[in-house]
């Protein structure tokens, strides 16, 4: 019976050693994936400017027929139960819940209204070039450079990190600042990541 058992043993350990670990059997070691290193744009979008385009969330407690998701028309008002259209944009999300507000004071006793951007349409930045995702980027407050980047996916295999610069309307004029990618990664350009402004265009040849 112990001979048994001792060579149904050996022969798993056998299979084992014959099978083996997947990267174990070739000599390699097994390594994690390592998530990449993105710098993030700041969530806080409590002094976002809204605008034409964006879509609001206006939540009115405790009343789920004015709770409603809205869009902000061209025009840049929003339409809501018992007031109608209401201008939203170039106000600031507490700007147009105070706002809202003191709408509903003639309707409802004590209303408390929150109003949250769920999608950013009107303020825009764009990313061209040897970037991973070329393409149209909502602008949060405080976004930089090089956090824009990061959102379209970081530079392309071929991108010149050296020769990177963001084009700006200024005073009628197109002005252009160089950005170093390498240098603002190491810590020693940081005046080179600059905030940005709706309308900008960064190039990354």
């Amino acid at each position: 019976m112990m001979r048994s058992r001792m060579g149904w043993a050996g022969s798993c350990f056998a299979a084992l050693l014959v099978v083996g670990i997947p990267g174990m059997a070739r000599g390699q070691a097994t390594t994690p994936n390592k998530a990449p290193n993105v710098s993030l744009p700041p969530k806080d979008t409590s002094n976002y400017l809204i605008g034409a385009q964006d879509v609001l969330d206006v939540n009115v407690w405790k009343d789920n027929e004015l709770t409603k998701t809205v869009p902000v028309r061209p025009d840049g008002k929003i339409s809501l139960p018992l007031l109608n259209d209401v201008q939203a944009a170039g106000l600031t999300p507490t700007q147009l819940s105070q706002s809202i507000t003191e709408k509903l004071k003639r309707y409802i006793a004590d209303p408390q209204v929150t109003v949250i951007v769920t999608v950013m349409n009107s303020q825009r930045v764009y990313l061209i070039g040897q970037v991973a995702r070329p393409g149209a980027y909502p602008l949060l407050p405080g976004m930089t450079m090089l956090q824009a980047i990061s959102s379209a996916g970081g530079l392309a295999q071929f991108a010149n990190s050296k020769k990177i610069f963001l084009t700006r309307a200024e005073d009628g004029k197109t002005k252009k600042y160089p950005f170093n990618y390498k240098e603002v990664m190491e810590g020693r350009a940081p005046d080179q990541d600059l905030p940005l402004k709706a309308g900008d265009t960064i190039v990354v040849p």
